[in-house]
């Protein structure tokens, strides 16, 4: 698996690694993101989003039924301890070849390190304006409270900011720090790095978006 961390990071290669995926085409996925419902657990309206669980062999990606997602206060201090509904994401996504080959990296990446058979693909769009900067890490720094997660950038759209971090503990300086740029995968072993990304703000007047997907093994979501 390449990895692109500094020589300071080797020694947590086996536990989280930022993968370039050129054989993506990221112009498939941009038009999915245009009509994302508002999350409505979150205050200010800045962040969209859609979430479905897959369930991921060789060759195969099969849509499993509609669940919630359930985090306990624990992982989620902010909307823990609640049943979330969102909708499932759009059938013409889900049907894109480039969708299976981002659900196929990961789930190699899953078989390395967790004994789940599924996982959860969280759609999102964090929008910011010159009055209201976009965070899409309102929890503040934090884990999921899964196995592993990866985080896929597809768009950067008039921003700064958005930097991810990870840290052993909250109390300690954070031993990755960086932009994910489109096309970039961030994998991240859940149980051993707590996780943030900075907020976001316009780089000029007018609206600015990132288009990211998060995906959990296991998926965080029940029937």
């Amino acid at each position: 698996m390449q990895t692109l961390l500094g020589s300071t990071e080797l020694q947590y290669a086996m536990m989280f690694t930022l993968q370039k995926i050129d054989r993506i085409r990221l112009e498939d996925f941009k038009p999915f993101f245009n009509d994302l419902p508002v999350d409505p657990y979150i205050k200010g309206k800045y962040r969209q989003r859609r979430l479905s669980r897959f369930k991921v062999s060789s060759d195969e990606v099969v849509k499993l039924p509609h669940g919630h997602l359930f985090q306990s206060k624990n992982y989620n201090p902010l909307v823990g301890d609640m049943k979330r509904e969102y909708a499932e994401l759009d059938d013409g996504l889900i049907q894109l070849v480039e969708f299976k080959k981002l659900l196929f990296a990961f789930s190699d990446f899953c078989k390395l390190n967790s004994v789940a058979l599924e996982v959860g693909v969280h759609q999102i769009r964090t929008s910011c304006s010159p009055d209201n900067f976009g965070n899409p890490a309102p929890e503040g720094i934090h884990r999921d409270g899964t196995d592993l997660i990866g985080i896929f950038a597809v768009d950067r759209e008039n921003v700064e900011g958005g930097e991810t971090h990870l840290y052993r503990n909250r109390k300690q300086d954070p031993v990755f720090k960086q932009v994910l740029n489109p096309g970039e995968l961030l994998l991240v072993n859940d149980r051993e790095f707590f996780h943030y990304t900075t907020p976001i703000k316009p780089l000029t007047e007018g609206i600015g978006t990132r288009d990211v997907f998060v995906l959990t093994c296991p998926s965080l979501i029940e029937d």
